[in-house]
C-alpha cells in the first residue's frame, strides 16, 4: 500500500512541477512581449517538403503565433485560404514563417523542376544531355523549347600525330616521322580555340541540381536581381547523329558554352578563334 501511495505522489509532484515549468516559461514570453505590438503568423511546426500542396497542409504543421510587428516576415500570410491551389517551391524548415513567395502554382514549380511541357522531338533526332554549369548555360535562364548556339572550346592538342579525318577504323593513319625525310614535329601543339560549332540546337529538356531560396517581396520590391541556381544544370538538347557526336566530342575533350540564339541570327560560318587573332578588330 505505501508503494502505491509513493506512485502517486511522485506522479503529482511531476504533474505539478510540469505544470509550473509551463507557466513560468509563458510568464517569461509575456514578459519579453510585454509592451510590443503583436500580430499573428503561421509558422512551420514540421518539417513541409517542396511540392507539398497547401490543401493537404494541417492546421498542427502550420500553427498560428504571435510575434512582435518587427519580426514578422514581409508577406507572411495569416489565412492559408489565400494560397489554395499553391505548392511549396521549396523545403520548408520548423520555425519558419509562411510567406506567400514560398508557394507557387503547380505548373511553376515543374517547370523549375525541368519537366514543364513536353517538347515534340523530331524522330530523326538524337537527345543528348549536358552537365554544365549556370554561367554557361546563361546564366540559368534555357529553358525547354528555346534553340542555343554551341560554342566549343579546346586546349593544346598534341600534334605528333595525324588526326584521323573521315577515315575507317582500318585506315588510321599513324604519323612516324623519319627523320633523314622530314624534321621531327615532337612538342608541336595546337592553339588555344574557341568556336560555335552549332546553330539553332533545339532544348528539349531543363533539369537544376539546386534551386535558389526564392526572394523575398522586399527584394523584389528593391529591384534585387534574379538567383540563378547553385548547382549544375542539366540540358538536353536533340540533335542529328553527326551534331550529336561533335558536341559529346566536346564535352568529353574540351569545354562547352551555350547561348540563347534568337530567329535571325546569321548562321555564316566565323573563325576559329585563337590568341593570334581575338585582338583583331572584326
Amino acid at each position: 500500500m505505501r508503494r502505491v501511495i509513493a506512485v502517486v505522489v511522485a506522479l503529482a509532484l511531476a504533474g505539478s512541477g510540469t505544470f509550473f515549468l509551463v507557466r513560468f516559461v509563458q510568464s517569461a514570453e509575456d514578459r519579453a512581449l510585454e509592451g510590443q505590438e503583436l500580430v499573428e503568423v503561421r509558422v512551420v511546426a514540421r518539417p513541409i517538403a517542396a511540392g507539398t500542396p497547401v490543401e493537404q497542409l494541417l492546421e498542427e504543421q502550420v500553427p498560428l503565433r504571435r510575434v512582435p510587428r518587427n519580426v514578422a516576415a514581409t508577406g507572411a500570410v495569416v489565412d492559408m485560404a489565400t494560397l489554395a491551389g499553391k505548392v511549396a517551391a521549396i523545403d520548408l524548415l520548423p520555425g519558419e514563417q509562411i510567406i506567400r513567395v514560398r508557394f507557387v502554382t503547380p505548373e511553376e514549380y515543374r517547370e523549375s523542376l525541368g519537366v514543364g511541357p513536353k517538347v515534340e522531338v523530331p524522330a530523326d533526332m538524337l537527345q543528348v544531355t549536358l552537365s554544365l554549369s549556370p554561367e554557361r548555360v546563361v546564366g540559368g535562364q534555357v529553358k525547354p523549347g528555346d534553340r542555343i548556339a554551341v560554342f566549343a572550346s579546346f586546349d593544346p592538342f598534341n600534334l605528333n600525330f595525324e588526326e584521323p579525318t573521315g577515315t575507317g577504323p582500318e585506315a588510321i593513319p599513324v604519323f612516324m616521322p623519319d627523320a633523314e625525310d622530314e624534321p621531327s614535329r615532337t612538342g608541336l601543339q595546337s592553339p588555344n580555340s574557341t568556336k560555335i560549332i552549332l546553330h539553332k540546337v533545339l532544348v528539349t529538356n531543363v533539369q537544376a541540381e539546386a534551386l535558389p531560396r526564392t526572394l523575398t517581396d522586399d527584394q523584389v520590391v528593391a529591384g534585387a536581381p534574379e538567383l540563378a541556381p547553385t548547382g549544375n544544370l542539366l540540358i538536353t538538347l536533340a540533335l542529328g547523329p553527326a551534331s550529336a557526336e561533335r558536341l559529346v566530342f566536346t564535352a568529353e575533350h574540351g569545354w562547352i558554352w551555350l547561348a540563347l540564339e534568337g530567329s535571325e541570327v546569321s548562321e555564316a560560318d566565323t573563325a576559329i578563334q585563337t590568341r593570334g587573332i581575338v585582338y583583331e578588330a572584326q
